[in-house]
């Protein structure tokens, strides 16, 4: 519950600050439009790719995000409770699919190297994360590319608590801890629709985790809560969208276009 309610009075506070109030209009000026309006969109792709490909939101959403806010620990905290919205919405229809067993060692393991990774980004410089970030959006999308749908994996133990370890490292520093674990749930989960319960279950329990260890950090800020109040307007429509073309598009093809743009959006964050 103290999380919760360090959110609520977060929000709170960001919404009725006069430069941020939604009720007055004349308090928002052209350059804070802008950043409601690309937090909705850069929102509303974010959702779509995870209700299409069972993951992606951060990795797509985390290539413009740390532009937008004050600071790069903003933009993770950001990330993480948008994606947890996501899966919640998506959860409200398939928890009934999920296997909890399979969460337990994925999840402990996630949860010891994400507190680790989280300190490092609160002494850590932005710069020095951006160009971390662009590093790791391209070798991403390179093994995305060519190394992942050649790979063939076994639902060990083993597995579960590296791919777990390597989840934490990257969501607590990136914001993007799902590819780590997708390779264990595309392990252990042939059908797709129990795929993708399993996948938002974790996503959902993880976020939680990495938002109470962020706002231990200072990062939950009350630019956060209102960027969270208008951004989940994205998970909506982007969430729905997904849904409709999840049983129709073949999504290797979306999930080849979004590593493409992740390998040009890796450069601009190295060179920026």
């Amino acid at each position: 519950m103290l999380i919760v309610n360090i959110f609520i009075e977060l929000c709170v506070e960001g919404c009725l600050r006069k430069n941020y109030c939604i009720f007055v209009a004349e308090s928002i000026d052209m350059s804070e439009i802008t950043v409601i309006v690309s937090l909705i969109l850069l929102c509303t792709g974010a959702s779509f790719v995870q209700r299409v490909c069972g993951f992606g939101f951060g990795v797509f959403i985390m290539t413009m995000l740390p532009y937008l806010c004050p600071s790069y620990g903003e933009a993770t905290t950001l990330s993480g409770i948008l994606s947890a919205l996501q899966s919640l919405y998506v959860l409200l229809v398939l928890y009934r699919l999920v296997d909890w067993k399979r969460l337990i060692l994925i999840s402990l393991s996630f949860t010891l190297f994400s507190f680790f990774a989280i300190k490092f980004v609160a002494s850590a410089t932005d710069s020095i994360l951006k160009i971390l970030l662009g590093i790791v959006l391209i070798l991403l999308s390179l093994y995305f590319l060519f190394v992942s749908p050649k790979l063939q994996v076994k639902p060990t133990k083993t597995l579960q608590v590296s791919m777990g370890a390597l989840s934490g490292i990257m969501g607590g520093l990136f914001g993007m801890h799902g590819p780590p674990a997708v390779i264990y749930f595309l392990a252990v989960e042939v059908n797709k629709y129990r795929y993708m319960a399993v996948c938002q279950a974790y996503f959902l329990l993880t976020n939680i985790i990495m938002t109470f260890f962020r706002a231990q950090n200072g990062f939950l800020t009350p630019f956060v809560g209102w960027g969270c109040l208008y951004a989940c307007v994205g998970v909506v429509i982007g969430s729905f969208l997904g849904r409709k073309v999840f049983d129709k598009l073949p999504t290797e093809k979306l999930r080849n276009v979004i590593y493409i743009y992740m390998i040009f959006s890796g450069i601009v964050a190295i060179v920026f």
